[in-house]
């Protein structure tokens, strides 16, 4: 049995043609190189939660559905979380918001780092628009973000080709939550 902590990468777009997946790729490589973590990825294209659906608050935990079972059991298994995540019209995603109003108490206590892509801000606009909710869910953001400004230009042959600034980011990201979950 692996004794380091689970993180869980979260790629929150699910748009066809997204750029998610090759920048989670590129998270997803680094967290595990790092090798401080067991690493683990919920994608929200695969896993398509359904709008909201089920008839009782989460804080109860009366869940009805086999699909939130699942995905309450991913969230709970992790000690903390990475999301990945575009920036669409100054805010993050709809598929994030819905896949985070699913649960309560498994985010709670865990600490999260974001990874953030766009066009001029980099996703600052969606990271700014998440952090009340991610405060309410109790979740411990952390201070060392990733924000990919001009996502495309960044692409090459089908991959997500970082700059070094963007390497250095990652790398504080992943120590600061190593250190967070130690």
């Amino acid at each position: 049995m692996d004794a380091r902590p689970r993180l869980l990468v979260l790629i929150a777009s699910t748009r066809p043609g997204r750029v998610g997946g090759v920048v989670g790729e590129w998270v997803v490589d680094a967290a595990r190189t790092c090798g401080a973590f067991e690493v683990e990825v919920a994608d929200l294209a695969e896993l398509r939660l359904p709008l909201l659906d089920e008839p009782a608050h989460p804080r109860l935990r009366d869940y009805r559905h086999d699909h939130t079972h699942r995905w309450s059991a991913t969230v709970d298994r992790a000690d903390g979380f990475v999301f990945v995540m575009p920036e669409y019209n100054h805010s993050y995603t709809a598929p994030l918001k819905n896949a985070l109003d699913y649960l309560v108490h498994e985010w709670a206590g865990k600490p999260v780092g974001l990874v953030s892509y766009g066009g001029l801000s980099g996703g600052t606009r969606a990271v700014v628009a998440l952090q009340p909710v991610l405060a309410n869910l109790q979740l411990r953001g952390i201070a060392a973000n990733v924000e990919i400004a001009w996502v495309a230009e960044h692409l090459e042959e089908g991959r997500f080709a970082p700059s070094d600034r963007h390497e250095r980011a990652l790398a504080a990201l992943t120590a600061e939550l190593a250190a967070a979950l130690a």
